[in-house]
């Protein structure tokens, strides 16, 4: 799969996420008008990080995004969320020690490695919100998803993007292998079920209950739930 054909080759990139996209909030702006490091998104990921990050803006946010990259953006979400915000970036190549202290924290270290990203979790205080935008190889995706999530606040938001590798084997995924994450997915629907069925020994846990999972072209939101069976009443006269 040759991903370069998706670049964008027209010339007004602003018109093409309002257009072609129809998105026209806050991060539009942000991301058009950006001058500073280099900062790479897909177009279609703006309206989704606004319609799940919004509640977070003008907050005292613990956010971390893995991969920094460029630096580029660390720089658009601190525009994005505000001065208040605690924004962490990690990233296994050195390099990008060099953007530590400038829009946010920077911490150098694999998203593979669970003493790491608990290191850096507890340096944070805790977690509100977590942008997996790392290597994009499943079993990394699996190792974070696992050590961070039970780490999120009970009305905490955890997002993976560029979920098409899941279909590439070189990312470790593939169309109908096992591995691909978006069979971690269905099983995580499973176990959000699991008061209506008996399977539970076939479902994935990741160590704290999900609330709601949302999936979108490469992209997946998992809500932090609450471990409570579900109840339900009738109410009137009639």
């Amino acid at each position: 799969m040759n991903i370069r054909k998706y670049r964008f080759a027209g010339e007004d990139i602003r018109a093409d996420i309002r257009d072609r996209i129809g998105y026209d909030g806050p991060l539009l702006d942000i991301y058009a008008a950006h001058d500073g490091t280099v900062v790479n998104k897909w177009h279609h990921y703006l309206p989704l990080y606004d319609r799940y990050f919004a509640r977070f803006r003008g907050t005292a946010v613990r956010f971390l995004e893995i991969g920094v990259s460029k630096g580029g953006s660390l720089e658009m979400w601190r525009d994005y969320f505000g001065p208040d915000a605690q924004i962490t970036g990690i990233d296994i190549d050195p390099a990008c020690a060099q953007y530590d202290g400038h829009a946010a924290r920077v911490r150098i270290g694999s998203q593979d490695d669970p003493a790491f990203l608990a290191r850096v979790v507890d340096e944070m205080g805790g977690l509100d919100l977590v942008l997996d935008d790392g290597s994009h190889r499943m079993e990394h995706i699996e190792t974070s998803l696992r050590t961070l999530f039970p780490s999120l606040a009970p009305d905490g938001v955890y997002a993976i993007e560029d979920l098409h590798t899941a279909y590439w084997r070189r990312y470790g995924g593939g169309f109908g292998n096992r591995a691909n994450f978006f069979n971690t997915v269905r099983s995580m629907i499973d176990r959000m079920h699991r008061w209506y069925h008996d399977h539970e020994a076939q479902t994935v846990d990741i160590g704290a209950p999900v609330g709601g999972i949302h999936i979108h072209d490469s992209f997946v939101v998992l809500d932090r739930g609450l471990d409570a069976p579900p109840v339900h009443s009738k109410i009137g006269t009639a």
